[in-house]
């Protein structure tokens, strides 16, 4: 695996650059985070990178810092996201605001997103949510206070699972103790659901 280059920028382009290591041309396909990073550095640069390898390719991804190839690689492995997705995903927003629009269930954020749907801003929220925290936005979700769009949310998410909008919202309002956070709503309003 090739974890990290560093040298000198031969050609570059908003989603590539051409590296040249020890005279050895590397094309890397980049975030455009990365490639504003890039913008301000003159001489040898540093990149990040992680080596994805086909059977008609090997294609080498590079990121300006160790979180956004951490972020990349934990968004490779969400069912249904493969790595021009997650490079799309890092374009559109930074690591970190990305952990927060998980943390917090923000399904408006996440589908404007380019190629991110609702279903796969769903599965993006339910699959990350533990495993963003890693990325310096803990303590975010657990300060967080309900607001009126959790419910709207959470409706919209059950509606894309397949629900009509009378049964979502129905078993939204019947859930007791309604939860803080989307996911946990989401899941509480499925048991509703499935008691009915």
């Amino acid at each position: 695996m090739i974890g990290r280059l560093t040298g000198k920028i031969i050609e570059r382009e908003p989603q590539q650059v051409l590296l040249d290591v020890a005279g050895v041309g590397y094309e890397v396909e980049i975030p455009l985070s990365t490639f504003s990073d890039l913008a301000d550095q003159e001489g040898p640069v540093q990149l990040f990178t992680h080596l994805v390898v086909r059977d008609d390719a090997h294609l080498l991804y590079g990121f300006s810092s160790v979180d956004e190839r951490g972020m990349f690689r934990t968004l490779i492995k969400v069912n249904g996201v493969g790595p021009r997705m997650a490079l799309a995903i890092l374009s559109g927003l930074d690591a970190e605001s990305f952990a927060t629009s998980i943390l917090e269930g923000d399904l408006k954020t996440l589908t404007s997103l380019p190629g991110v749907g609702k279903k796969t801003a769903e599965r993006l929220i339910v699959e990350m949510r533990d495993k963003v925290e890693a990325f310096g936005v803990a303590g975010s979700a657990n300060t967080r206070k309900i607001g009126p769009d959790v419910a709207e949310d959470a409706e919209a998410a059950l509606i894309g699972l397949g629900y009509k909008p009378q049964e979502a919202a129905l078993a939204i309002s019947q859930v007791e103790d309604p939860a803080e956070d989307l996911e946990t709503l989401i899941r509480q309003a499925l048991k509703q659901m499935m008691k009915g």
